[in-house]
């Protein structure tokens, strides 16, 4: 669905009243007349790729002749052979075709140069992109269309500066890190930015638990619930003035997601279809078994070991030695198949309008077995006008339901680790291969399921009514309902059967999430113009309620395995967590904007939030924003400029807050002990009362530079931001002797990022059939923890450094292997002459330098094509293996070890684990900046080609397209995905995708 700009949708509702009208004018009387005798009408119809555009101007060059397109795209207009039609529209580039016979159809493109035009959501309010005084990145539905993508966060990555998205794993429902302008907490997690969908906040809490998600590397990401074809725009709000409006909610950035709405127009149908596959992005480079071998008998040699031991069963005769497996590829090495449906229909009259659209997709996994993900949809958007157009209303509702069965175990790391010469998973039989017990095959893992069901509903309502031509009331109503089943099953089946387990050894654990959520939003505005001046005053409240309750339980033992997936048959039972919290919020706030002569522009935001998470002394406060823009290009001595066609300078500054800590952290709470003690179930003390808990405040500062040129076909943003978080929300340490480890409290301790944000909008090439343009987005950001009182006596002592980013690592430094007695070394800080944790003093930043994408697009007559290279400047950890010699597989690279006094290698010599000096350097190797390596890569995150198939005078519209994610990864890394920072864990897959869409 193409996005149509709020002043887009004006200009054609206002044309829309002469719809089915050609109007001519002309100079004189006389000259209408002549034309209407002498010349002919022509006709034809005006779109974009998506389909009809309404309200079009079509005017024949050198008259007064005009008119406008109908509902359906149409027009007619009275014109000559060899005249010229101008065609226009706002956001589009215009067109001038020369008339050669009575029917002419055009498609229009979109305009780059027009969109500082576009109309931006800024949440509770819009604006124009060319005054707006805050710092807002947009993506529309024409970028996430080219993606097949199932979690929308993904089809952001590389497309916003500032905005850095790390996918946790393959997995379809993984989840995302998300960090807009840097980490601002010391908490992990306390830096997700907020998420409002139709202007309702959408919690991002985990809804798993560890025990079921086991085969994730977090747990799954609420996100995935949204469809990302339902979605029409993606603004993500970064400064202070921008996000401010938010107040406390809005420290980490906001992302504002507006769903499908319904427009005026005839009833139109789309339906899109697409299937594809998914491969594993990168393999690591292994030992064949060869050289594994070579490494295993030398290992045992090295440790003066001359009979292999009994579980040796690689080179001791128990297995073939001349059997080769590539374990990645026969564990991770399928191909999961996709498929992907959605569709839509919509339609309405002037006053009425409606949309409703639904969408499936399933795709199975690379893993061995019969595992599959499935996500259905539906989604409903409706708007209604009063006759005297002073009433408005509006709704919008999204249900998904989301049915996972994948394996309970990842298999990436056993892929990497197994012996090449490990025996076949199969017998002879077909069974699963134990040989004899010395084997333990990783197939039998994928006996133990994780099954998990969501259901999601979302609904979001306004109703609006102007009171008087510039006075407007305004309410909003949200609700959110959000349902979690998810079990994961260990029957003793997936055990070798030689231990003897039977099904009263099996186990399983469940978890269940209900999340429910209401919001209501009462605003008022005003709008004025008064000479010069504009002025627009926004007021309102909101009073949110979210009641999030978890079950969390375990059984062990059942009398069959067939009756594994019901807890009460087992023989043990435990819940593990059942808890109900509450979050209240309210808060009043409001917007004074004005705008000086289209030169000078202020915008002033404040906000009083309260939140239940805080004391009853410290539950409110105040945050504010101040932002101006000076547009420059609108002075005399540049108006006429045929070089500077756009010039804006802005700034802003403000407060906000952070209450990401969860329910009762300040309380003196109890939780339930779980067990029974002379028939009574006892509670233990959970947390200590802290009357003092309050807000972390994060101050922003920005100034941005925006330059168009050339008619804006070349523009360009410079933007400098310093954001510091202070007042951490952290666990201070205790005395054991309290009986507890730590206490809730405000830490003195200051976060500072900053960094420059720079992106480049060109029009290469706007001649007549053939567009292209670029986009181009670059990010460099700094992370410094500025203050620390009391670091060096607090738990954070190995965590953090005054002066470094906090996220750092602090490691042993190596400085090689010894030339004589083949140990790794390390720098001995302290000169104790003792490697110790004391020593752990090299200090890595795996804050990424710089990152960004560069998007080009080109569109030649019916051809589409658009293309996404993603970069990122950075140091990474690699993936740790097993000590080199023991029975695990190790990277290619491994082989250059040292052999022999003198010899200089890179690694250390081989052992099977009887030498204490080289498991003891080993282990501390794995913890040294010798497992850090240049994480930096380009990739071509996202393709797509796509054709418009020409049939005339057809109603019907058909597009087919090919579409690739993550297709191709240029990198010096050598653990394999490089984006990827969880090892052992499947990382993102690359996924080909074909469709076809037809509308009509």
């Amino acid at each position: 669905m193409k996005i149509i700009s709020l002043n887009r949708a004006s200009f054609a509702f206002i044309l829309g009243l002469s719809l089915h009208f050609t109007e001519v004018q002309a100079d004189t009387l006389g000259n209408s007349l002549f034309l209407v005798r002498f010349q002919s009408f022509v006709t034809g119809t005006v779109s974009d790729t998506h389909g009809p555009l309404p309200g079009v101007t079509v005017k024949v060059k050198g008259t007064s002749i005009i008119t406008t397109t109908d509902f359906d795209g149409r027009y007619s207009i009275q014109a000559s052979k060899g005249d010229i039609l101008i065609f226009s529209f706002i956001g589009f580039s215009n067109v001038e075709k020369k008339i050669e016979n009575s029917v002419l159809d055009i498609v229009l493109s979109e305009d780059a140069t027009n969109l500082k035009e576009v109309v931006i959501n800024a949440g509770y309010y819009s604006v124009k992109d060319k005054e707006r005084t805050g710092s807002i990145a947009r993506i529309t539905s024409k970028d996430l269309e080219t993606q097949p993508v199932v979690n929308v966060l993904a089809a952001m990555q590389g497309r916003m500066a500032g905005v850095d998205i790390i996918q946790d794993s393959g997995s379809p429902t993984s989840g995302f890190r998300v960090k807009i302008r840097g980490q601002n907490s010391l908490r992990a997690t306390g830096n997700d930015p907020l998420y409002v969908i139709d202007g309702v906040p959408y919690s991002t809490e985990t809804i798993g638990s560890n025990n079921t998600s086991t085969a994730l590397a977090a747990p799954a990401s609420p996100l995935t619930n949204i469809n990302p074809s339902d979605i029409e725009s993606i603004e993500v709000l970064k400064d202070a003035d921008a996000t401010a409006i938010y107040g406390s909610r809005g420290a980490n950035g906001v992302v504002l997601v507006t769903t499908r709405r319904a427009k005026a127009g005839k009833t139109s149908v789309s339906f899109s279809a697409s299937t594809g596959i998914g491969k594993v992005t990168r393999f690591v480079d292994l030992m064949d078994t060869a050289s594994y071998l070579e490494m295993r008998r030398e290992a045992f040699a090295n440790d003066g070991i001359a009979q292999y031991p009994n579980n040796a069963y690689d080179i001791n005769g128990r297995w073939d030695q001349n059997r080769h497996t590539d374990w990645q590829k026969e564990l991770l090495g399928g191909t999961s198949q996709i498929r992907n449906y959605t569709g839509s229909v919509s339609g309405g009259s002037e006053l009425t309008q409606f949309l409703l659209s639904g969408s499936l997709h399933d795709e199975t996994t690379v893993q061995p077995g019969d595992f599959s993900y499935t996500k259905a949809g539906i989604h409903i958007s409706s708007s209604h006008t009063s006759d005297n157009r002073k009433f408005k209303m509006t709704f919008s509702g999204g249900y998904t339901f989301q049915d996972n069965l994948q394996s309970g175990t990842d298999l990436t790391r056993i892929s990497r680790t197994l012996a090449p010469n490990a025996p076949e998973i199969y017998d002879s039989e077909g069974n699963i291969n134990w040989e004899s017990g010395t084997f333990a095959n990783p197939l039998a893992t994928l006996e133990s399921k994780s099954a998990a069901k969501v259901n999601d509903l979302l609904a979001s309502a306004s109703f609006t009514y102007n009171l008087l031509p510039e006075l407007q009331l305004k309410s909003s109503f949200g609700f959110t309902s959000l349902q979690s089943s998810e079990k994961r099953t260990d029957p003793s089946t997936a055990y070798n059967p030689f231990f003897g387990m039977g099904s009263e050894s099996s186990s399983l654990f469940t978890s269940f999430v209900d999340r429910k959520s209401w919001i209501i939003e009462p605003q008022i505005s005003w709008n004025k113009t008064i000479g010069k001046a504009g002025i627009n005053l926004l007021g309102g409240a909101t009073a949110q309620r979210l009641i999030n309750g978890r079950l969390q339980q375990s059984g062990v033992g059942f009398t069959t395995n067939s009756l594994i997936e019901n807890i009460s048959s087992a023989t043990t039972k435990n819940i593990t967590v059942s808890d109900e919290t509450e979050y209240k919020y309210q808060a009043f706030f409001l917007r004074a904007n004005l705008n000086w002569d289209g030169k000078y522009i202020l915008n002033l935001t404040g906000r009083r939030d309260g939140s239940s998470r805080f004391g009853p002394a410290d539950r409110f406060a105040w945050f504010g924003a101040a932002g101006a823009a000076w547009i420059f290009s609108q002075e005399k001595s540049l108006q006429k400029s045929n070089f500077i066609s756009f010039g804006k300078l802005r700034a802003s500054y403000g407060t906000s807050g952070n209450d990401q800590i969860g329910d009762y952290q300040y309380a003196d709470t109890y939780s339930s002990a779980g067990r029974s003690y002379n028939g009574l179930v006892g509670l233990n003390p959970s947390r200590l009362y802290n009357p003092n808990f309050g807000w972390e405040i994060n101050k922003k500062l920005e100034a941005a530079l925006e330059m168009g040129f050339f008619k804006d076909r070349l523009f360009f943003t410079l933007a400098y931001y310093r954001n510091r978080s202070s007042n951490q929300l952290i666990g201070v340490q205790l005395p054991r002797t309290t009986g507890f480890t730590s206490i809730n409290a405000n830490l003195d301790a200051t976060v500072q990022n900053s960094g420059w944000e720079f992106t480049l909008r060109s029009e290469n090439i706007t001649d007549g059939s053939l567009t292209w343009s670029t986009a181009f987005n670059i990010s460099a950001a700094e992370n410094r923890l500025l203050a620390f009182p009391g670091l060096e006596g607090s738990a954070y002592t190995n965590t953090y450094v005054i002066g470094r980013s906090i996220n750092i690592s602090k490691l042993y430094q190596l400085t090689g292997v010894d030339s004589q007695t083949g140990i790794y070394t390390f720098k001995d800080y302290n000169n104790d002459v003792i490697i110790s944790d004391p020593d752990r003093q090299h200090i890595t930043d795996l804050t990424p330098k710089y990152f960004g994408g560069i998007q080009n697009q080109l569109h030649y007559k019916s051809f589409e094509l658009d293309f996404l290279f993603q970069f990122v400047k950075q140091q990474t950890a690699e993936f740790v293996f097993p000590l080199p010699g023991t029975l695990n597989n190790q990277p290619i690279s491994r082989t250059d070890r040292w052999n022999s006094p003198g010899y200089s290698s890179a690694y250390q010599l081989y052992t099977s684990g009887a030498s204490s000096a080289a498991v003891q350097a080993g282990s501390r190797f794995s913890q040294s900046s010798g497992v850090i390596g240049d994480g930096s890569y380009i990739r071509l995150k996202n393709i797509s080609l796509a054709y418009n198939i020409p049939l005339n005078d057809n109603p019907l519209k058909c597009r087919v397209y090919f579409q690739g994610q993550n297709l191709l990864t240029f990198t010096s890394y050598k653990g394999g995905d490089p984006e990827f920072r969880f090892s052992g864990f499947l990382p993102p897959l690359k996924i080909y995708s074909v469709g076809i869409q037809l509308n009509f």
